[in-house]
């Protein structure tokens, strides 16, 4: 059925539009600003020479966040085999309004920890929904789930979260 479908055509101005918003999605995963900027840059590359490929199935903002998550995991398989720096040292001061309880940058970093410990896909959904601002929709078309999948999979990861802050005496 796909083959009948007509691919959609997408204008430069339409994917540049989309850059800020994916950069802070990106930043989300990476936690550094630097790389945040490589991989999001590499990412509009790599839309810029495959947007004639694209077919409408999901978002242009989805598409995206999906291409930028692959190359971020291919980062991290790279940076697997050779010993990585920790990402969380560059973590923006932005980030201080997470969650509603998160008061201050101390709050904030605690959190972060917590979350970089979460098993996937825990991590990578709370992350996209806190810091990348997707829809549940979204979450789901990435994962090629269902939105209620994502839905669970965010309030199990909260739930996590909540629970660590509590043995941590935070809450």
């Amino acid at each position: 059925m796909k083959n009948s479908k007509k691919k959609n055509e997408i204008s430069d101005e339409a994917l540049c539009a989309e850059y800020s918003a994916l950069f802070r999605y990106v930043l989300s995963l990476t936690r550094n600003e630097h790389e945040a900027e490589d991989i999001t840059q590499e990412t509009f590359l790599k839309a810029f020479a495959a947007k004639k490929g694209f077919e409408g199935d999901s978002s242009l903002y989805t598409w995206l966040c999906s291409i930028a998550r692959n190359l971020w995991l291919n980062r991290i398989k790279k940076q697997k085999k050779s010993a990585g720096s920790d990402p969380l040292e560059d973590l923006p001061d932005s980030t201080a309004a997470i969650e509603e309880r998160v008061a201050d940058r101390d709050s904030a970093m605690q959190i972060m920890r917590i979350v970089h410990t979460l098993d996937e896909p825990y991590k990578e959904v709370f992350s996209l929904r806190v810091f990348g601002q997707l829809a549940f929709k979204d979450i789901a078309e990435l994962f090629g789930k269902t939105d209620s999948w994502a839905r669970v999979t965010y309030y199990r990861a909260k739930e996590k979260i909540t629970d660590k802050l509590r043995k941590d005496g935070m809450l």
